[in-house]
């Protein structure tokens, strides 16, 4: 990069007579100073390198402004100066793509790399195997798509769920490196360009510490802060935040001289615009290099990245190669391990789940693992206290498994300190003070106080309005905590007698009349409900909604289950010795029956089972996995719903499994599914297979 090209005495005493030159001494001196602010704008907002004083900045850009004023009829398209917000947006308005924007399979670790090379030569003929990769660093932002007529900029949207996005044309308008006017590209009638959004480490680091003195909310990364500034409705938000472009496919007005990824790329950079690091290579052995070269580089990039993405060069060979349901089969993200960093173990505490469950919490010394700051960390049961034997006070290595949940991999012993004492499990619930007890064989311990353990009453009724079991709407976590504290329900069959305390329920801050008519019409409206959500919303230790389901299906009806023996529940499909004799006990219990009994007599009902025959299930003896994140439905309502035709949903894939449903950012099960050859399902295809 040159020297930018600062104005001179000379060059200044010359603007003041700027209307006495030529138009094309004008516009001589203008690209001077165009060219001079984009350099800065890339060192400061991009390389986070300023190579200029805010002072010398501020001169440049009245220069600038001065000619541009003076003469505007010769303003170029692609002046900074132009790059401001416009005025507020009311809403975002949703956009199609023309081509969907899809999302990358994943692979981990060498052996699955080598695999997704293996299944890309499978695909190809003799001449065509082995084909060049081309590599780029796997920018962690926010995924757009934008688009330039005959050279101008005219659209920016975002990825949103692949097929529509948010039009983010006016934020993304303000994005210093971003180019405006492509003066090389003005015979392409439209070029589309693919790339990420990101605000690079320093100049987040800016924001937060600027939010910081002002006392406001900072940004957990840089991530969330570049996705949260695009997504401004005013402008001028977006042209404060220090956001960068970097491009990454080309997927429409492609010149046809371009034949590779990595062509393609250079020719965007010829153009004005920002493209990160490329490396092509030829085998897997030379992609695992690379990818471990810039494992070792990482924290010194300008910004964040989250792993390598590997696509056939060769853009024919894309073409041929073709896409899954959501994702190609060309390119795959090579993810880096999860990031592990070492902090203090304060203390240990001990909390009490909806079940009984006593679940020891980590209280950690706050630290930051892949862009997130940590402080508690789930030590998932005594058993695992043993298994690390960690204790309060200890050095442990925490990460983030798959980047999201934190995870204690390590105890540093040689760390300890001398008066350090081992954990013990409490022997009464820290809530209710009941025993606690730990089965047998079993690494998880649970408070025996059953019902009357407030943590297990509140966390019951919670469990008993969500949306997948009663489904009772407006009657949230806070509203029924409030309810229990004040007296008002204590067994979620109180939940059918609020109507008898309406004039209790509006003094209690902040509910009204409205809000207590709204949550009394809710609660009616939940008594009419389905056999398989009632037993659900029960509670039972082990039945979740899959299960549920089955239940109902098995025996058609309350009375029959409740009367149910425990060889007979395992008759059930997919209940095995645990679940059976946990719903045996809970159906013998005498409170557990007394609530049901007050559910009944409040008017809780549903329509009668239709018992399907084996010949009236479509999916009867097939056996379906699902994997990856849906969209549209949670995986459980997934399994429900197959269990329902008759399905036996399993956990991993094998040569007898009929079907795979994949959702977004599907991983090994899926590279073991295309590997035995077993029929792959997406999402919309599984939607329209149930009819909805």
């Amino acid at each position: 990069m040159t020297d930018p090209i600062l104005p001179s005495a000379a060059q200044t005493e010359t603007n003041k007579n700027a209307a006495h030159d030529t138009g094309d001494n004008i516009v001589i001196r203008m690209r001077t100073f165009i060219d001079a602010l984009k350099q800065h704008n890339y060192a400061y907002y991009v390389l986070d390198n300023p190579i200029l004083e805010d002072s010398e900045y501020d001169q440049l850009r009245r220069s600038l402004v001065t000619l541009e004023e003076s003469h505007p009829e010769l303003v170029q398209p692609d002046s900074p100066i132009n790059q401001v917000g416009d005025m507020p947006l009311s809403a975002f308005t949703q956009v199609t793509h023309d081509i969907p924007m899809l999302s990358l399979g994943n692979v981990f670790d060498y052996d699955e790399l080598h695999a997704f090379m293996r299944r890309v030569n499978d695909r190809l003929n003799d001449a065509q195997k082995n084909p060049e990769y081309e590599m780029e660093l796997k920018l962690d932002g926010l995924a757009v798509s934008l688009k330039y007529e005959h050279g101008k900029f005219v659209q920016a949207v975002t990825r949103g769920d692949g097929q529509t996005g948010e039009d983010i044309t006016q934020n993304t308008k303000t994005i210093r490196n971003l180019p405006l006017w492509l003066a090389d590209a003005a015979d392409i009638e439209l070029l589309e360009v693919r790339g990420e959004v990101l605000m690079p480490k320093a100049g987040f680091d800016r924001l937060n510490r600027l939010a910081e003195e002002s006392e406001n909310k900072t940004f957990a990364n840089p991530r969330n802060a570049a996705a949260g500034s695009l997504r401004q409705l005013d402008p001028a938000i977006a042209a404060s935040r220090p956001l960068a472009f970097y491009a990454y496919s080309i997927n429409q007005g492609l010149p046809e001289t371009i034949e590779t990824q990595s062509a393609g790329l250079a020719w965007l950079k010829t153009i004005g615009f920002t493209v990160s690091a490329v490396e092509v290579v030829a085998n897997p052995r030379a992609a695992q290099t690379y990818y471990e070269s810039v494992i070792d580089m990482r924290s010194d990039l300008p910004f964040e990245i989250d792993g390598m993405v590997i696509k056939v060069n060769n853009l024919s060979l894309q073409q041929q190669l073709g896409f899954l349901s959501r994702e190609p089969r060309w390119a795959t993200a090579y993810k880096f391990p999860a990031e592990t960093v070492m902090t203090r173990l304060n203390d240990i505490e001990w909390q009490v789940g909806r079940t009984g469950a006593i679940t020891p919490v980590g209280k950690l010394e706050p630290v930051k693992v892949g862009g997130v700051t940590v402080s508690n960390v789930t030590l998932h049961n005594f058993g695992e206290i043993q298994r690390l034997d960690v204790r309060a006070g200890d050095m442990v290595s925490v990460h983030r498994a798959g980047d999201v949940i934190p995870k204690v991999t390590r105890v540093w012993h040689d760390q300890r300190s001398a008066d350090s004492k081992p954990v013990t499990l409490p022997s009464t619930c820290p809530v209710c003070d009941s025993p606690v007890v730990l089965p047998k064989d079993e690494a998880l311990a649970r408070c025996t106080g059953g019902l009357f353990c407030p943590a297990q009453q509140q966390e019951a009724l919670i469990h008993f309005v969500s949306r997948r079991a009663m489904d009772i709407d407006g009657l949230g976590a806070s509203w029924l905590i409030s309810f229990f504290e004040h007296g008002l329900v204590k067994t979620v069959a109180d939940i059918y007698q609020l109507h008898n305390h309406q004039d209790e329920l509006v003094t209690l801050e902040k509910l009204g009349e409205k809000s207590v008519q709204n949550i009394i019409s809710a609660i009616e409206a939940s008594k009419h409900t389905t056999l398989a959500r009632f037993i659900y919303a029960l509670g039972i230790r082990g039945v979740g909604e899959g299960t549920a389901q089955n239940f109902a299906q098995q025996f058609g009806d309350l009375d029959s289950l409740m009367a149910a023996s425990i060889e007979t529940l395992i008759k059930t499909p997919d209940v095995g010795t645990i679940t059976a004799e946990l719903a045996y006990e809970f159906f013998r219990a005498p409170h557990n029956i007394e609530v049901i009994n007050s559910l009944l007599e409040a008017g809780v009902h549903w329509d009668k089972v239709e018992q399907k025959a084996a010949e009236d299930l479509p999916l009867d003896g097939q056996t379906w996995v699902i994997t990856g994140a849906l969209e549209k439905m949670a995986r459980d309502e997934a399994k429900a719903k197959l269990q329902a035709l008759g399905a036996k949903v399993s956990g991993s894939i094998s040569a007898k499994t009929t079907a795979l449903l994949a959702g977004d950012k599907a991983g090994s099960k899926l590279t073991k599914a295309e590997k035995l050859d077993v029929k792959i399902v997406g999402e919309e295809e599984f939607l329209a297979m149930v009819g909805e």
